[in-house]
């Protein structure tokens, strides 16, 4: 594990180099980390699919790392009935006291709502779970899935509209993620003891192979190169970089999100946490 710099010198050792990673080759951008064949790269480079059968999924990480970063991926999830699936897209570091920032959706029967699952850990703790439900059919087309990981916060986003933020409140003694480089992860895996509906409804193998497509990777970051984390601190160029919390408008559309398609926070689960809701809850106005 690397120890944490200050941000001030962070954003020195940054000012010396900008990667951004164009959408055009997942050859450049990823390479196969387990399903034999089951991932495909397709069209030059433009799409990959990861496979699921009752033999192994499958599952891909990027090349490079990042300390900082806003990664972009559209995703069509696996159609019709996928109960038992689990589709992931996440951020995370190496490690048992890693950190993580997850996106995770839960697979369904045919005809009902998947389950997007969120999570954030820092130093290996995470129990920081949101999920919703997703106003648009997610295995119809392809829809846009956003980290926007910086010093100050961590923002999830879909198709542009923020859905959850997560933000630095180490002042109060809060861990945040933020001295560990984390690589891109996308995994597709048979969680049927859990998945959908509390593990009641197991994966239908009949209906394997269950695929996932993944088109337009874009990152912009920090990338970790040889103990140093590169990146342009231009204010102009690195937005993403210095915001340190949504502004009016994102804030509604996140309260929009949360108010009808939010199906569960931990901030408001008392019997979880009988002995009080995680300090942070209190801080955010989650609980």
């Amino acid at each position: 594990m690397s120890i944490a710099p200050s941000l001030a010198s962070l954003l020195l050792i940054c000012s010396l180099l900008f990667l951004s990673v164009s959408a055009d080759s997942f050859y450049q951008n990823f390479y196969v980390t387990w399903g034999g064949e089951r991932p495909q790269v397709l069209q030059n480079g433009d799409l990959l699919t990861l496979s699921l059968d009752n033999a192994s999924g499958s599952g891909f990480e990027s090349i490079n790392e990042y300390l900082f970063a806003r990664i972009d991926m559209q995703i069509k999830l696996v159609p019709g009935n996928s109960a038992g699936t689990v589709t992931s897209f996440f951020l995370s570091s190496q490690g048992q006291l890693h950190d993580e920032i997850d996106f995770e959706f839960l697979g369904n029967l045919s005809g009902d709502p998947y389950i997007l699952h969120t999570n954030v850990f820092c130093q290996g703790q995470g129990n920081k779970e949101q999920q919703f439900y997703l106003w648009f059919d997610p295995t119809a087309d392809f829809h846009n899935y956003t980290i926007l990981w910086n010093p100050q916060v961590i923002l999830f986003l879909v198709d542009g509209i923020p859905i959850r933020e997560f933000k630095n409140l180490e002042s109060n003694g809060i861990p945040y993620p933020k001295s560990q480089a984390m690589r891109v992860h996308s995994s597709l895996w048979n969680a049927d003891d859990w998945a959908t509906r509390g593990g009641l409804v197991k994966t239908d193998w009949s209906q394997a192979p269950f695929i996932a497509s993944y088109k337009g990777f874009r990152a912009s970051g920090c990338v970790w190169l040889s103990g140093n984390s590169n990146c342009n601190n231009d204010v102009d160029v690195n937005t993403w970089l210095w915001q340190q919390q949504l502004d009016y408008a994102g804030q509604g559309q996140m309260q929009w999100v949360q108010t009808n398609y939010m199906i569960y926070n931990y901030c408001t689960d008392f019997k979880r946490f009988p002995q009080g809701l995680p300090p942070e809850c209190y801080l955010t106005g989650d609980a």
